[in-house]
């Protein structure tokens, strides 16, 4: 093929490099002088990169390629080390990524895990990936072995987003993990934290119900509710975090804010980067990525202190009981005064509740709402088990969800269907460890897939369908907890030492949130549609719908 100088020259390299991966995994054997003899071509490769880098000359562009295809096609893809999990033939350099391309997501995983077993591993250039897809092993990772599997990988994009680990749920297992853990936990996500705000919830709940009746396009020809629920899910966090409340979804502070949030899981999620993450001597071409990533992450969390750590800082100095310990910021503010935190961990604090306690509850919200629209017959069940338990009357509140086993099973239905975490968030040994009969080398980065573990059909009957009255019925024993009795089929939120921490608000969340809709209107399809697109749409971690919806909303009225 002829090399246009135009276009950069990664492109090109790893062009190549892949349709030599193509044709080496089919025809060559490993060997012990092919190896030697590809190590030598990636070297090679590595000064020639160097070279594109510092002095670009187009004439290097072929030759780099060239070494790149001969490093491969001549490598066996060589055995694995000894007592390694099974996987794919890896060649030097790049390991098995040419392979596998940007496909690590949770569909491809279990395809894989179908031919290599329940546990394999794949090596990204320098990088170790262990996959778990077995409820037994994840049991391992997540409670039995939680200590040896408990620290997290780094790369080089999330280095950029928590400072190095500043945070809670990015950073490694240790001292300053289970510290952060502390501070976080007691002002957002325990009992009485659910109990202090949940009127607040309500609320801002029945603002959207009220909104929805008064906008005739929603009885028409339907609108994209996402924007609306959005508003809703921050007014709950921004209440909670920072006594803080947008007006509506033209508010400039919230359009500003959603705005940092989408671009920061843009840059995040985003498979762009791998190369540069799995194979140092390519990360040189990450520059840009790097400083773009740099430069957002600066402007977001100025904004975030800013308009709302700093303001409520002065608020604590001013002296005055009335002004002490009213959203969560004062409590880890206190934290900070007191020398247990530092002011960069008050900050990332700020970033962690942004991004995975908001957009994560947000994309299940949607799911829900699209599995209830193109299943009819369920939404017609919630209604009813609502109208049977509390009347046309007694609103649906924090307390009254326990009486509705249906609308319960329909969250749970839709977080096995749809994991908004399907891979979890990847999990690190620090230390040689060993899982299922393996030995799992130190630093691996150890993914367990929830989403398969939710939709094996050797393990769940006709996962495939969106079925709630299974979790009345053969699965009535299996609960989207993180403590307690766990089902380790059954995995939305993790479990054990890293697990998600804000379990205790998504749920009841999510279930007022349906359970309230439900009651209030008929959600139907826009006309001319017969059911909503409910493609998946993956990032490195999350699973979120493809297309946000529209849905016609047709009020309810009830009969005197």
């Amino acid at each position: 093929h002829s090399i246009s100088t135009s276009s950069k020259p990664q492109t090109h390299i790893l062009y190549i490099a892949r349709q030599a991966s193509t044709r080496a995994e089919h025809s060559m054997a490993a060997s012990a002088p092919r190896v030697a003899f590809a190590t030598a071509a990636s070297l090679a490769v590595y000064w020639l990169l160097k070279s594109l880098l510092h002095t670009p000359h187009p004439a290097l562009l072929p030759a780099a390629a060239a070494l790149v295809a001969v490093a491969i096609t001549v490598a066996a893809g060589g055995k694995l080390g000894a007592g390694a999990p099974p996987g794919p033939a890896a060649v030097p350099v790049f390991g098995n990524w040419l392979q596998v391309g940007n496909d690590l997501n949770h569909r491809f995983l279990a395809r894989l895990s179908a031919r290599y077993g329940p546990v394999f591993r794949l090596r990204l250039g320098v990088r170790n990936l262990v996959v778990v897809s077995d409820p037994r092993l994840a049991t391992e990772v997540l409670h039995t072995q939680g200590v040896e599997f408990g620290s997290r990988p780094r790369n080089v994009v999330f280095d950029i987003f928590t400072a190095n680990g500043a945070d809670m749920v990015f950073t490694e297992y240790g001292d300053h993990w289970r510290r952060m853990r502390r501070v976080m936990t007691l002002p957002f996500f325990t009992a009485r934290v659910v109990q202090q705000y949940r009127s607040m919830w309500e609320a801002e709940m029945d603002g959207v119900v009220s909104d929805l009746r008064a906008d005739s396009a929603a009885r028409g020809a339907g609108v994209v509710v996402r924007r609306r629920l959005q508003l809703m899910l921050y007014n709950i966090m921004y209440r909670m975090m920072f006594d803080a409340r947008f007006d509506s979804v033209h508010d400039p502070m919230f359009v500003e804010a959603t705005k940092f949030n989408s671009e920061r899981s843009r840059l995040a999620q985003s498979f762009d980067y791998n190369y540069g993450d799995f194979i140092p001597i390519l990360r040189p071409f990450l520059r840009g990525y790097l400083n773009k990533c740099r430069d957002l992450q600066t402007r977001r969390l100025a904004f975030f202190n800013s308009n709302y750590v700093e303001k409520r800082r002065k608020v604590m100095d001013t002296p005055g009981d009335k002004n002490k310990l009213r959203c969560a910021i004062d409590h880890i503010l206190a934290a900070e005064k007191s020398g247990e935190i530092t002011p960069e961990n008050v900050i990332y604090i700020v970033e962690n509740i942004n991004v995975a306690a908001i957009e994560t509850t947000l994309w299940s919200i949607e799911w829900a709402l699209a599995e209830v629209v193109n299943h009819p017959d369920v939404q017609r069940k919630v209604r009813g088990e609502i109208r049977d338990v509390l009347g046309d009357d007694e609103p649906i509140t924090e307390s009254s969800i326990s009486k509705l086993a249906y609308l319960q099973a329909v969250i749970k239905e839709t977080l096995r269907l749809h994991s908004p975490i399907p891979l979890l968030v990847p999990h690190m040994n620090l230390e040689e460890a060993s899982l299922g009969g393996y030995t799992i080398p130190k630093g691996s980065k150890v993914v367990v897939n929830a989403w398969w573990l939710a939709n094996n059909p050797e393990l769940w009957e006709k996962p495939e369908e969106f079925r709630p009255e299974r979790f009345l019925d053969e699965e009535s024993n299996v609960d989207a907890t993180v403590g307690g009795k766990v089902d380790f089929r059954f995995l939305p939120f993790g479990v054990g030492r890293r697990s998600c921490p804000g379990i205790i608000l998504a749920l009841p969340i999510l279930a007022l949130i349906v359970g309230k809709l439900v009651r209030s209107f008929e959600m139907v399809p826009p006309p001319g549609v017969d059911k909503l697109d409910v493609s998946e749409k993956g990032g490195q971690f999350s699973l979120h719908i493809a297309n946000h919806s529209t849905v016609a909303f047709h009020p309810i009225v009830v009969s005197p």
